[in-house]
């Protein structure tokens, strides 16, 4: 189907959601006029509600109906816009028939997704058809995991640019962050950790470094590549002070920034080592702070695996559709810094910075920006079908959109 036969640009599926209410409200405010944008979920009432709620660019927007557990309504939601933009999580409950119904139909597709196991199920089942049809399907286009893959990117541009070797250990270092974790992020959590831990083979297939690699006979043996290490600054970069603790979310972004460097052919460097961590302050106590996050982090996905202990945290941790107020979101933000040494010996940095609470507020600019990025982008976006990541599907476009959107996003020579 050509795209002149589709009747919309972009649909927001899962636009009665607290997600995708604030995806819908972005794009009302942001869209060039003459992108056709939809709405689509499982309520027309809701759906309704939240059009009426845009004001007046988003009035004539249609509505579509459309249920994750019915493939008619997926195929038809899928054949009529170029391009679908999800947050109707987890992915792994909810996700799978929109993805093929999208890669079948040659339709890009965006979303949210945090999930190992469900991006592994994604590629598996989808990626060939894709890359039959012309689809680009672009999973993890929120803050997990633009800041990690696009920071690489834009790292290694400069890095090529200066013909200063490849990259080889490379860290990111969450410097900065204000905000909540989302409930579906949770609740994403909640459901691998119920999958996996009826199957021990899930379990090492999470595990695995290199999950999302097209070919993981073909990754380098880099030895181990932990997500749960407490670092030293000093060992990432001479003028780093203070320990760092593992990132919570480092076990799914460093899978997708692998897969970027194996869908360009190791262009990264054979040699690439990544890993993602964050600062707890400077002071004398930072290793033991460090060491306490890293036993929290595994305290929680064990406490989510035990029967009393699941009940607890459940009653305190957030729920699906749940957020922060409005004054939270937009008092919230991050600062990311990405550091390498290259092959030749050099010294490198990157930073991405947004104003907004990440989970919500910065990930409805760069999921906005990404599905925008698609329809728009043209020839400029890079030669590639598939699934796809963030970095591999868009590339300098989904770079250039976001700095016009107000994020920082740099890389300079140490």
């Amino acid at each position: 189907m050509t795209d002149s036969a589709r009747e919309l640009d972009l649909v927001v599926y899962g636009a009665s959601g607290f997600v995708g209410k604030l995806l819908a409200d972005y794009l009302a405010r942001t869209a060039p006029e003459d992108v056709r944008i939809g709405l689509a979920g499982r309520s027309q009432a809701k759906l309704e509600s939240v059009r009426s709620s845009l004001g007046p660019r988003a009035a004539q927007w249609p509505i579509i109906v459309a249920n994750s557990d019915d493939r008619a309504s997926l195929a038809a939601l899928a054949a009529g816009t170029r391009v679908v933009a999800t947050t109707v999580g987890p992915y792994a409950k909810y996700g799978h028939g929109l993805v093929a119904a999208c890669a079948e139909a040659g339709t890009d597709y965006v979303d949210l997704t945090g999930e190992v196991l469900f991006a592994r199920d994604s590629i598996d089942a989808n990626h060939d058809k894709a890359r039959e049809t012309g689809a680009r399907i672009v999973h993890s286009c929120g803050f997990d995991s633009i800041p990690s893959d696009i920071g690489v990117h834009v790292l290694h541009e400069a890095v090529q640019a200066d013909g200063a070797g490849e990259l080889t250990d490379t860290t990111l270092v969450v410097t900065s962050l204000r905000g909540g974790v989302s409930g579906g992020t949770i609740d994403s959590l909640r459901t691998q950790v119920d999958v996996s831990k009826k199957d021990s083979a899930l379990r090492r297939l999470a595990a695995s470094p290199y999950s999302l690699s097209p070919d993981r006979s073909q990754e380098p043996d880099l030895g181990k590549q932990s997500d749960v290490s407490v670092v030293n600054g000093k060992d990432i970069a001479p003028e780093l002070e203070g320990w760092k603790a593992p990132f919570v979310m480092a076990s799914y972004n460093t899978r997708v920034v692998r897969r970027s460097n194996a869908l360009r052919k190791w262009a990264y460097g054979r040699e690439f080592k990544y890993r993602e961590v964050m600062s707890v302050g400077k002071s004398p106590v930072s290793p033991l702070i460090a060491g306490a996050v890293a036993v929290g982090l595994g305290g929680l996905v064990l406490g989510l695996s035990v029967p009393p202990t699941r009940y607890l945290l459940d009653r305190v941790l957030p729920a699906p559709g749940e957020g922060p107020s409005e004054d939270a979101q937009r008092k919230g933000h991050f600062t990311i810094d990405i550091y390498t040494t290259t092959t030749t010996g050099a010294r490198y940095t990157a930073r991405v910075k947004a104003q907004g609470d990440p989970g919500y507020r910065a990930t409805a600019v760069m999921l906005g920006e990404s599905a925008l990025g698609l329809v728009l982008g043209g020839d400029a976006l890079p030669a590639a079908a598939g699934v796809l990541t963030p970095a591999t599907a868009l590339g300098d476009v989904l770079v250039t959109r976001l700095r016009d959107a107000g994020l920082e996003i740099s890389a300079r020579k140490l």
